[in-house]
């Protein structure tokens, strides 16, 4: 069973945070590397989790186009995926689904409705969502996004919002941008670790199923 995830991250401030300590946890080695400072590795040999930033798919920055390619061409060798927020639309975009703005800003913690009927309030900060890929399953929604998250056989799941920034990452972002960040200065405790429980279960059963590709699952 493979032990590496690979990590794109595209902006200094928007690290792995909770990602990296269910990892740490379960002895998993993250092979991070810089999209936006056009690291793209070419040998992936095992799943990969796309994180966040401030961008938009539909921008036209080089670096981001060159994502888009190298993501399809991951798909297309049947590379499990996980995207989170500007991941979420990269994946969607990957598998054929359309990114587009908002009518209006989702921010700081929202509740979102599963569709088994469990809610989780997360924390959020996007423009832009997604429909929903061919053959995809949309797994929860909030009052301002009808697609918080979906799924794709076994392999690929996009979740526009942020499972990853617990307290100490969210205090890292308000750091960088400021005033221009809409997250919140106070640490809801419970909040952060309801979030926590519910990201490495969804891990846990993520990894279970796809950590042995391309043995372990089909799309």
């Amino acid at each position: 069973m493979s032990q590496r995830l690979v990590v794109l991250q595209h902006h200094p401030a928007e690290g792995v945070g909770e990602l990296g300590a269910w990892a740490d946890q379960h002895g998993i080695a993250l092979e991070i590397h810089r999209a936006d400072l056009g690291e793209l590795p070419r040998d992936v040999r095992g799943p990969c989790v796309l994180l966040g930033g401030p961008y938009s798919v539909n921008d036209g920055l080089d670096w981001l186009q060159r994502e888009r390619a190298w993501l399809r061409e991951r798909i297309a060798d049947g590379v499990p995926v996980i995207g989170i927020c500007l991941g979420s639309q990269l994946l969607a975009d990957a598998l054929d689904g359309r990114v587009h703005a908002l009518d209006r800003p989702e921010t700081g913690w929202t509740r979102i409705d599963f569709a088994d009927g469990n809610e989780l309030d997360v924390l959020q900060w996007h423009e832009d969502a997604f429909t929903l890929p061919p053959g995809a399953r949309s797994i929860a929604s909030s009052k301002v996004c009808a697609h918080q998250m979906f799924e794709v056989g076994a392999r690929y799941i996009g979740m526009q919002f942020h499972p990853e920034w617990n307290a100490a990452l969210v205090d890292a972002l308000n750091a960088h941008f400021g005033g221009e960040s809409p997250l919140p200065r106070e640490v809801d405790a419970s909040k952060h670790e309801r979030v926590a429980a519910w990201f490495h279960g969804r891990m846990d059963g993520w990894w279970d199923a796809v950590a042995s590709w391309p043995t372990s699952c089909e799309r």
